[in-house]
């Protein structure tokens, strides 16, 4: 496999905290890689690593296969939680001006502003300030403004921050199309469903160490509780019977055409072949699905070691806002 980027054994210490501890990733190219963790894990650390920010104290960065340099930065898009826009310019002289930064031309960085402009509906407050737009229409602003020097690697932090739906949807139909396109993208962010929707690899970091990484339908697979629904009719059998003893029935419903309804948990020892060659002779299968776990519950398992029905409220309530609640502004020195 080809990658865009690597870090390998990153080590970053601030004063009083260890921020990074032996972290490496390989962000694939022409992909999505999700980078998470509760708040303080890292992330933000390994991200402005990345954008040359900040140096770690040890390991190795490289870009396309060479040791990272200050010019490679012209190459990568950074988008960054805590937004920044000049308040008092005017919207789209303050978007050339931030063109002209990263090397697109007047008259190009024109044209496809207009495009962009006209895409998020931001033509109308062309010559209006910035401090006049709402803060979504300003994150559309910041957004097409990472995107517009056509980087071979983008860095989404918290992208879809204070956006309704709507617009949510939108940009993450934009960054599918520019993962299309071959541009490859590092997207750190607490809202699981969206790392489902978006992400080929990820990679978990939690207090300052790496604690999980690879492809999401493997990392799913290799969660698997062997949970299964089951939709079968012209039983022989009383279903209880029939599941003994490769399977416990969790919950039944009757559906249409005598067809029942079976959610199972496959028990230890046994697979689902095991299951499906036992039930065949004896019943007709409308429908057979495993139920993965999600995200959310791959994400509190491997950070708390228990799934979230496994935790007491009180737990559960503290782990979820850690991943839900926004990061706090920091200074680039502070750990975080």
């Amino acid at each position: 496999m080809k990658y865009i980027f690597q870090a390998t054994n990153i080590y970053k210490k601030y004063e009083n905290h260890q921020a990074l501890t032996d972290v490496s990733i390989s962000v694939p190219r022409q992909g999505i890689f999700g980078l998470l963790g509760p708040n303080g894990a890292g992330k933000t650390t390994l991200i402005r690593i990345i954008n040359q920010i900040i140096a770690p104290d040890n390991g190795k960065l490289f870009f396309l296969d060479e040791k990272l340099q200050p010019f490679h930065i012209e190459r990568i898009g950074y988008l960054p939680e805590e937004r920044g826009l000049y308040k008092k310019m005017k919207v789209g002289e303050q978007a050339l001006y931030l063109a002209r930064l990263k090397n697109v031309n007047s008259s190009d960085a024109r044209k496809s502003l207009k495009e962009w402009f006209e895409k998020f509906d931001l033509m109308p407050w062309w010559d209006r300030k910035v401090e006049e737009l709402s803060k979504g229409m300003q994150q559309k602003l910041q957004f097409i403004i990472t995107i517009l020097h056509k980087p071979d690697l983008l860095i989404f932090d918290e992208p879809f921050s204070g956006f309704d739906p709507i617009n949510v949807n939108l940009l993450k139909s934009e960054i599918l199309k520019l993962k299309e396109q071959g541009t490859s993208i590092i997207f750190s962010t607490h809202n699981m469903s969206s790392v489902e929707e978006l992400c080929d690899h990820i990679a978990l970091i939690n207090k300052s160490e790496k604690i999980l990484d690879g492809r999401l339908d493997e990392i799913k697979s290799a969660h698997s509780n062997q949970i299964f629904t089951l939709e079968i009719g012209e039983l022989k059998e009383p279903l209880e019977k029939l599941l003994t003893p490769f399977a416990t029935l969790l919950r039944t419903e009757n559906g249409a055409n005598d067809v029942v309804k079976a959610r199972v948990k496959i028990d230890k020892g046994y697979n689902a072949n095991d299951l499906i060659k036992h039930i065949l002779p004896n019943a007709h299968f409308h429908g057979f699905r495993e139920e993965l776990p999600s995200m959310n519950d791959i994400f509190i398992k491997t950070v708390t070691g228990k799934y979230p029905m496994e935790l007491k409220e009180e737990d559960l309530k503290k782990h979820l806002e850690d991943i839900d609640s926004p990061n706090q502004v920091i200074n680039q020195n502070s750990p975080s």
